[in-house]
């Protein structure tokens, strides 16, 4: 049977970042993946540094909310493919989105269909970020289940932050069977096994505990540098707490060869970084906002405005120096 992994964690946590870091060691070699993004315009397999002809993305919702049988088409294109020999592949990792409730998920990777496709889960692994992960605990019922449903916990960020105590010691409230590690440092094996909770969990209803949201945003002409900062300044200043995760790729005019990567978690705004190349053809600034109530015009809008007054500004600047 080829073992299946659920990676969960709630938006931002760093699901990705590990992901990538798993997929170039020895460990998780000869891995394919399931991407499932929340909203119209999928970034995240993007920024997943391998091999992408074994990646499927399944974009514009949560996994949790969409049919279970998504689970089971995508797994038995895999095996498909790899029967075929297109790709090859010893283990699944599924990425859900950050918003996903891991049981239907859980029952989906249960059915007797996915067993006859020769499928079977091996655990769940469950991403948590040091720096907001209490406040998010404290919110939001979907980061509860997941650390609850997990068997592995991974804390995240443990650099950006020098007391981890309290975050554990909630970890421990809600799953004291799970094992837990630093995410930095985990190298991949987890334990096999069954989260003590799951069988609690298993029969209650799914439903997000908050009406959730998404933006996206798209531009063909590359944007100035000095845009993105006040670009994510302007939207923390008005949006608040209503906005959870910002993530783009961006083109700047000052680099178009190579995206910039942006990331806002909650309130923190991560350093921006730079991938070696584009990931894709797609050479287009891609940005996607999730939060509570979000309008939908305003955001692009305003990107619009900055980069416009910013090009103004240069080019006065521009003729000052004549």
């Amino acid at each position: 049977m080829t073992p299946v992994i659920l990676l969960t964690g709630f938006l931002g946590s760093g699901k990705t970042t590990l992901l990538s870091r798993l997929l170039n060691s020895e460990n998780f070699k000869d891995t394919a993946v399931i991407v499932n993004e929340f909203g119209s315009v999928s970034l995240d397999h993007e920024m997943v540094r391998h091999a992408d002809e074994s990646i499927i993305t399944l974009g514009n919702g949560c996994l949790c909310c969409r049919s279970q049988s998504d689970i089971a088409i995508a797994l038995n294109d895999l095996r498909r493919r790899r029967a075929e020999s297109e790709i090859s592949f010893q283990r699944v990792v599924i990425e859900t989105s950050g918003l996903a409730d891991p049981v239907p998920l859980l029952k989906a990777l249960g059915t007797d269909l996915v067993a006859a496709m020769d499928f079977e889960l091996a655990g769940v692994v469950t991403v948590v970020d040091a720096v907001a992960g209490l406040r998010t605990l404290d919110q939001y019922e979907e980061a509860r289940r997941q650390v609850a449903m997990a068997d592995q916990l991974l804390l995240s960020k443990t650099d950006l932050t020098s007391d981890t105590q309290g975050i554990l010691a909630r970890l421990a409230s809600l799953n004291s069977s799970a094992s837990v590690s630093m995410a930095s440092q985990w190298d991949g094996v987890y334990p096999r096994g069954s989260s003590v909770f799951r069988q609690e969990l298993a029969g209650q209803s799914v439903l997000h505990s908050q009406e959730f949201g998404t933006v996206s945003i798209i531009r063909e002409t590359p944007l100035l540098a000095v845009t993105i900062p006040l670009f994510l300044e302007g939207l923390s200043s008005q949006l608040g707490e209503r906005l959870l995760r910002v993530k783009g790729l961006i083109c700047l005019e000052e680099s178009p060869d190579r995206p910039m990567v942006v990331h806002t978690v909650q309130n923190m705004v991560h350093v921006p970084q730079w991938m070696d190349a584009w990931p894709s053809a797609d050479r287009r600034s891609r940005i996607v906002l999730i939060g509570h109530h979000l309008p939908q015009s305003w955001p692009g809008l305003l990107l619009d405005v900055l980069d416009a007054e910013a090009r103004s500004v240069a080019a006065h600047a521009t003729v000052q120096s004549r």
